[in-house]
């Protein structure tokens, strides 16, 4: 086993090696980065995008990598760094990421966004205001609908403040109120309607926030506009036939639209910068 000292080193290495070269020539041609905010947990996740990443390859003709991070928190943070060239991501880090790496929004589903607050489903708590002082799992506090929109409208509208148990993954927040190790999980529902049959059995949705643009899928500014197109018309392409709608549907997203800067700005004026803290 390598001793930890190298292991760190090689992770900064590679991480150096991505953020300068992230679209990497192979023999010629050259294969870009595609990532995706660690909602469920691996297996699952790759098994949702991969074909989707397969058949943007069929109708770009680019190469395409799919990656992502262990945790929302370790993804996020890189994404602030701009280590890759395509992303699907948070939509309030979206504003925060235009000028700085420079990443521009591709598409978004046209269904919007909403936060939910599970419980279990034999918990005796029946309403928000029960949950003053207890344990809510989210799965990063810079998460949008699961986390700081949530607890800011626990906060604002209901004055209940919570204690925050990071779970690292939408799949995690659920299996932490299943299990008992938290009172509530903060989620989206597109998440909850992903999970297996089992989980979502054992919980109740107690609260939903308000709505909010749904997850961009994003380009960095490096990668060329023309392909940015290519992958916009794919997205917008696919989810016009069955088959597409099948595999979108599984992200899940019900219909791909053009995203735009515009479309996530007004989210600054949610103000909810104070809730990125415990």
């Amino acid at each position: 086993m390598a001793h930890p000292e190298f292991a760190n080193l090689r992770r900064a290495l590679l991480l150096a090696a991505c953020m300068l070269f992230s679209a990497v020539p192979v023999r010629g041609e050259t294969i870009y980065t595609f990532s995706v905010v660690p909602q469920f947990e691996r297996r699952v996740l790759f098994g949702i995008w991969q074909p989707i990443v397969d058949e943007l390859e069929k109708r770009t003709g680019a190469r395409f990598q799919l990656t992502t991070s262990l945790s929302v928190s370790d993804y996020e943070r890189d994404v602030h760094r701009g280590v890759y060239d395509f992303i699907y991501v948070n939509p309030y880090v979206m504003p925060n990421i235009e000028e700085q790496p420079g990443y521009v929004p591709l598409i978004r589903d046209r269904k919007p966004l909403r936060g939910i607050l599970v419980v279990r489903k034999d918990s005796p708590i029946r309403k928000v205001e029960e949950l003053q002082g207890k344990t809510l799992a989210v799965p990063s506090m810079s998460a949008l609908g699961a986390s700081l929109l949530l607890r800011a409208e626990l906060d604002r509208q209901y004055k209940v403040k919570t204690q925050v148990v990071l779970a690292k993954t939408h799949s995690s927040v659920f299996l932490h109120v299943v299990n008992g190790f938290a009172d509530a999980g903060g989620s989206v529902q597109k998440a909850f309607s992903e999970q297996d049959q089992r989980v979502r059995d054992a919980l109740r949705v107690l609260y939903q926030t308000s709505e909010v643009p749904s997850h961009p899928l994003a380009a960095h500014q490096r990668v060329p506009a023309a392909l940015r197109e290519q992958v916009r018309k794919a997205f917008i392409d696919l989810s016009a036939t069955p088959q597409g709608r099948e595999l979108l549907g599984k992200i899940p997203m019900q219909e791909a639209v053009a995203a735009s800067s515009e479309d996530y700005r007004p989210l600054r004026a949610l103000k909810l910068e104070s809730y990125l803290q415990p």
